[in-house]
């Protein structure tokens, strides 16, 4: 009863206030007036940030150590919204709980889903409801690069006057993905095949998997909201134990216990397991920091798990 008076109050609150979006108006990025962007996750900010430049001004909703999954908007968020020029977020399921304010806001502004730009036949369905897709999509950067033209296109569309702006900050953005998809390669040779196992919380990482050749177990689904119980936190043990892997990884938006639990029951069974490290997933670092940058945050996951495995 709360989600749906929740959602109630939402739909409300968007009908009340869209009369005063400016989503009719021609919008032209400028110095003075930039184009006023909200996203949902950071990473899709610093999509965004790269583009747009000085002609944007970003507002991410979801900072360090938040998870999608799980993210709920306040008021403060539908009123940044409903103010903003364009929308973007990343779809296939990932913030589960704003699925109609998205519905809503498309009615009065652009409002993007970068994600669902890639190809289907690109994408993972979810091992445990094939019809529903993996949404963590910027683990694999040939597939992030996807997301950064939707941002150039939604851009360019909001704004032509400035496309020749937009382009070419695209065009070395993608150079820079490129590099790191080269340094991460590179890295990765570093650990032996059958150490390439990555241990974390949630099946946050099965895109990376793919792009690297890791085996990637998690104890819950792809989804933060997916329960886990006595069962699956055996199940890792055993492969820990068979396979002889000696490091897990924690997430930035998601709690320890549950690898906490794994790396005890381990020791129990007589197997050493420390925790390699933390693997930002979906959410990035503090702004200001490196970690702060997708590019920053996926080098420290590579030099993480490179430190750890190899």
């Amino acid at each position: 009863m709360r989600k749906i008076g929740f959602f109630m109050i939402t739909t409300l609150f968007i009908i009340g206030v869209a009369g005063c979006s400016s989503g009719s108006e021609e919008i032209q990025g400028s110095e003075d007036k930039p184009v006023e962007i909200v996203t949902t996750t950071a990473q899709i900010g610093d999509i965004t940030k790269n583009i747009g430049g000085e002609l944007v001004e970003v507002n991410s909703l979801m900072g360090p150590g938040v998870d999608p999954h799980l993210y709920k908007a306040v008021q403060g968020d539908i009123q940044n919204m409903t103010s903003a020029d364009i929308i973007f977020y990343n779809g296939l399921h990932l913030e589960g709980q704003m699925g109609e304010i998205f519905e809503e806001m498309k009615k009065e502004k652009p409002t993007i889903p970068v994600a669902e730009r890639i190809p289907e036949d690109k994408l993972l369905a979810d091992p445990d409801s094939p019809d529903v897709s993996d949404p963590h999509i910027w683990f694999d950067i040939n597939l992030w690069k996807y997301a950064a033209e939707a941002v150039r296109d939604g851009l360019i569309e909001l704004d032509p006057s400035n496309e020749e702006t937009y382009v070419k900050n695209t065009e070395a953005y993608l150079e820079e993905l490129d590099k790191l998809n080269e340094y991460a390669m590179d890295r990765f040779e570093e650990i032996p095949e059958e150490s390439r196992v990555l241990v974390t919380a949630h099946d946050a990482f099965n895109y990376f998997g793919e792009a690297y050749g890791f085996e990637v177990l998690g104890l819950q689904g792809l989804s933060t909201e997916s329960d886990y119980g006595v069962n699956d936190i055996q199940r890792i043990i055993d492969v820990l134990v068979e396979r002889n892997i000696k490091g897990v990884f924690v997430e930035s938006s998601v709690s320890e216990r549950s690898i906490n639990a794994v790396v005890e029951g381990a020791k129990e069974e007589g197997h050493d397991v420390s925790i390699g490290g933390e693997l930002y997933s979906d959410a990035m670092g503090e702004e200001g920091t490196e970690e702060g940058t997708y590019i920053g945050m996926f080098r420290h996951n590579v030099e993480t798990i490179v430190e750890s495995l190899k």
